[in-house]
């Protein structure tokens, strides 16, 4: 029977035997002697270090010495209970801030992309539409005002000029906006360009018809020449490539942060981990600075997803129910005006050619077609309107096979009348009706988008501040919670 002080034997008391260190039983556990124990040192150890004489700096220790010290300390620190838990409070707070910081990031730049289709993309690709419309506009009603000759109404001429005006200030801004693309910047500069030549040849012809030269309406069929064939195309280049902006920005302001989602999740998942490792350890339920820690990483997630899902919504919704929409029916605008302008300038040509006549049969199948797109995709504030467009097209349509029946039977002042004058049987109340339906569409569209866009932006915008303040919150329930744990070893 063994003895006390027998090597090897562990003395017994009353209450049974002590638990070996490091046993399960063990307060210490897996981090270390239990609060006030101090492990003994080696019998016999002596020190091997040397002190520089007074007064001798040592030189400094070479970068791999360095790296080789750091990591020796950082294995002698994983050796004992305080010095894992400090390794883990910096695990942890490198996820936790980690998390704060790649959440605002990823945010900021969400917001910044869906200010950008807001204020910039969006407005610019109207812009470059309304160019195109009011240039369009311009030569439709140049050909008019040829027809009426000395009749020309004082509106109709003002309606020209401010087309022009209009289409030139748009450029001006486009160009001001347009810095950082190339591209828009040579179409913009083109169309400059165009737009003196294109006046002057309409001034030509307005000129010579005043003196009764058939000279004028070969001008005015040139001038029309070059707004269809150059100035129009430019403009529509110009249209395309705002709207691919658009499309980037939209893309941009939808994308997913999974980077953070990841981290966010990685992060709660490994201090639930570290709860329930330490719970295990020390046979305490809760620690009230990670508990938390957990919980604002927790509300910082849940927020990232709430905001990002509620932007994504809005977003799609202002594309749904604005952008798309827009585009539609910035298409049937054109097809109007296009329509409008072949009308006119197949009664300047005199039966010279059936060009027009045909580009207005297109342009109707293309008006007819696009409306019934816009009106699909229309909201319920808009669609209305463009219905009540669609019926006054099918009266402009009826009215122009009435003024082609003159034309073809020899009374060319009766077809005039019926497509440029202002009677009951002209085509011209019935074009300005469609085009002032469209308008109110667009202005319906225009605002359905600015209000669910300005949703989308907003909705993420107090995630990114969010993020960062709960990080902070959650970095100091680390510092308190394994504190305080570290606070029982001293």
């Amino acid at each position: 029977m063994a003895t006390p002080g027998q090597p090897g034997v562990v003395p017994t008391g009353t209450g049974g035997g002590v638990p070996a260190q490091g046993q399960a039983g063990s307060p210490q556990g897996r981090f270390g002697p239990p609060p006030g124990e101090i492990a003994a040192a080696p019998t016999g150890a002596t020190s091997t270090a040397t002190t520089p004489p007074a007064g001798v700096t040592p030189p400094p220790a070479p970068p791999a010495a360095r790296w080789r010290g750091a990591l020796e300390r950082l294995r002698r620190a994983k050796r004992t209970a305080p010095g894992r838990l400090r390794l883990s409070l910096a695990v942890l707070l490198v996820l936790v801030l980690g998390f704060g910081a790649l959440t605002g990031w990823q945010v900021t730049g969400r917001t910044q992309a869906a200010d950008q289709v807001l204020t910039h993309s969006q407005p610019l690709s109207q812009n470059a539409a309304e160019i195109y419309r009011s240039l369009a506009d311009a030569d439709t009603t140049a050909a008019a005002g040829f027809l009426l000759a000395g009749n020309e109404p004082r509106e109709v001429r003002e309606r020209y000029q401010s087309d022009l005006t209009t289409a030139a200030q748009l450029l001006t801004q486009a160009a001001a906006q347009s810095t950082g693309s190339p591209g828009a910047q040579s179409l913009i500069s083109q169309l400059n360009q165009q737009l003196p030549v294109y006046s002057g040849l309409v001034e030509t012809a307005r000129a010579n018809d005043r003196l009764g030269l058939p000279l004028g309406a070969a001008y005015l069929r040139y001038a029309s020449d070059l707004m269809q064939k150059q100035v129009l195309p430019l403009a529509k280049q110009l249209s395309d490539a705002e709207l691919q902006r658009l499309d980037r920005d939209y893309t941009a302001a939808q994308t997913t942060p999974w980077a953070a989602y990841l981290l966010g999740l990685l992060t709660l998942l490994v201090l639930l981990w570290f709860q329930v490792m330490l719970r295990r350890r020390t046979n305490r339920v809760l620690n009230p600075g990670l508990v938390g820690a957990t919980a604002a990483v927790l509300a910082s997630l849940l927020w990232l997803l709430a905001g990002a899902s509620a932007a994504d919504s809005a977003l799609a919704d202002s594309r749904q129910h604005g952008a798309t929409p827009l585009k539609a029916l910035n298409t049937a605008r054109t097809a109007t005006l296009q329509a409008r302008t072949a009308e006119n300038l197949d009664l300047v040509a005199r039966g010279s050619t059936d060009a027009y006549a045909n580009q207005w049969n297109d342009n109707v199948k293309a008006d007819t077609g696009a409306l019934a797109t816009a009106a699909q995709l229309a909201p319920p504030g808009a669609a209305a309107s463009i219905h009540a467009a669609q019926d006054q097209l099918g009266v402009w349509t009826h009215r122009h096979d009435g003024a082609v029946r003159d034309n073809t039977a020899g009374d060319y002042q009766g077809a005039v009348n019926s497509t440029v004058g202002n009677g009951d049987s002209s085509s011209q109340p019935a074009f300005e009706a469609t085009d002032r339906d469209l308008a109110k569409a667009a202005e319906v569209e225009r605002a359905a988008f600015a209000s669910a866009a300005g949703t989308g932006r907003d909705a993420t915008g107090t995630v990114a501040w969010a993020a960062g303040l709960l990080a902070l919150l959650a970095a100091a329930g680390l510092l308190r919670g394994i504190g305080q744990r570290l606070a029982e070893y001293r």
